[in-house]
């Protein structure tokens, strides 16, 4: 896959090392090191992501670490066991002090990276500033995992820092975008995209695979019966993931299928979030609506389903978890928001935002293709994942794009040292 970036550069992945393998003219050479900084390490697309591309990375190139503004998250644990070492700036609730901008500067020139990723808006804006820091020209890659509808739809502390980036867009040596939709919008918040190019979430197809035993023990944990439906929507608990609109949905679906089931998993969607039961209180939904909260088993709840829904109203650009239901050949049904239409490319529905009535219409049309009809859809769906969205090939284009950097970097530096030697 090659990649055709704004600034006329043409990444080749195919030409690069693969993960695991150097190529002859690297054997022995000193490993690259790649820091990695990101708001904090719980469970998210991003994070997941940086966590896939950590584990896949070539170790005999690179040499990851990794720095988390904030003191928290799960992933934590996962990455280090990877034996890549995560520090902290221990920023409080993402809000920089002098204190903590201090702290990473200093992290920074102890690592002395060769190159810095940032991952999302504070770690693409801590991945500057550590760039400013260092002595020479060490490049700050920015990874915007986002889209960005209106910036009303933000917290104030996350505008502030979208609209600080786009003053500083033209300082990054290169801008990651996972989505087209998220480069044209942030285009249009001013960002310069000219140094900018699309890599898609990478998809794990050996993990995210069809699975009969996961359907049967599922259903065995919640209580329900082996031919039950069971329509499900995975993604922590925020305004964004519009978990109203889905069990809206899911309350007119029941009226017509009493056979279906519904499943809420991720952080927050447990019984002790107040607000989601007495909604399902009220859509009478109780019996039939299982709450399961933050798991890590996401392989086998995904490929249980017999539809993935995705409800969200706004802010997702590539979602990860689409591309692991399409993987475990479960067919979608996603809200028109990020590059999501794009990812399913006719193999499942596609509904506005906020829109139960549609969504729900959308689920119904994929249950009454029966059996046969959604298992269809659904090997059309892992067949496009397998096709463009695995893991393997992200990776490849990650590390195509950062040996495209240092390059640049070497022949800047070159450059400076010829100039300085001829004065």
């Amino acid at each position: 896959m090659t990649l055709t970036a704004g600034a006329g550069i043409a990444i080749d992945a195919r030409s690069q090392p693969k993960p695991g393998k150097t190529s002859v003219s690297m054997a022995g050479a000193k490993p690259v090191k790649i820091l990695h900084i990101i708001n904090d390490l719980a469970i998210g697309g991003a994070e997941i992501m940086l966590y896939r591309l950590l584990s896949e990375k070539s170790r005999q190139r690179f040499n990851p670490v990794v720095i988390s503004l904030m003191d928290r998250g799960s992933l934590r644990q996962r990455i280090e066991e990877l034996g890549i070492p995560v520090y902290t700036a221990r920023m409080k609730r993402g809000l920089p002090t002098p204190a903590s901008i201090w702290r990473l500067i200093r992290l920074v020139r102890e690592i002395k990276p060769d190159l810095i990723q940032g991952w999302l808006y504070h770690g693409s804006l801590a991945a500057q500033i550590g760039s400013f820091s260092l002595p020479g020209r060490i490049p700050a890659l920015w990874s915007i995992h986002c889209s960005i509808y209106s910036l009303s739809f933000e917290k104030k502390l996350t505008a502030a820092v979208v609209r600080i980036c786009a003053l500083l867009s033209r300082l990054a040596a290169w801008i990651i975008f996972v989505s087209r939709t998220s480069q044209a919008q942030h285009k249009a918040l001013g960002y310069d995209v000219s140094k900018s190019c699309v890599v898609p979430n990478g998809i794990d197809t050996s993990l995210f695979a069809p699975s009969i035993e996961a359907k049967t023990s599922v259903r065995s944990e919640l209580g329900i019966p082996r031919e039950a439906l069971l329509i499900g929507v995975i993604g922590r608990y925020h305004a964004m993931k519009d978990h109203a609109n889905f069990l809206r949905a899911a309350a007119l679906i029941a009226t017509t299928h009493p056979e279906v089931h519904f499943l809420l998993a991720g952080r927050e969607l447990d019984h002790e979030n107040r607000a989601l039961a007495q909604l399902i209180r009220e859509l009478r939904l109780e019996d039939r609506t299982h709450l399961v909260g933050e798991r890590t088993d996401i392989a086998r709840l995904v490929a249980a389903l017999d539809i993935f829904c995705l409800s969200s109203s706004h802010g997702e650009s590539f979602p990860i978890i689409v591309g692991e239901a399409m993987s475990s050949a479960v067919p979608c049904v996603v809200t028109d928001v990020g590059d999501s239409a794009w990812i399913l490319s006719g193999t499942g529905r596609v509904t506005p935002p906020r829109d139960a009535p549609a969504l729900a219409a959308a689920c119904v049309d994929l249950l009454d293709l029966g059996q046969q009809g959604r298992e269809t859809l659904g090997q059309a769906a892992r067949a496009r994942v397998v096709d463009l969205f695995s893991l393997s090939t992200v990776v490849a284009e990650y590390e195509a794009l950062y040996e495209t950097m240092l390059a640049r970097a070497g022949a800047s530096d070159k450059r400076i040292y010829q100039t300085v030697g001829e004065a």
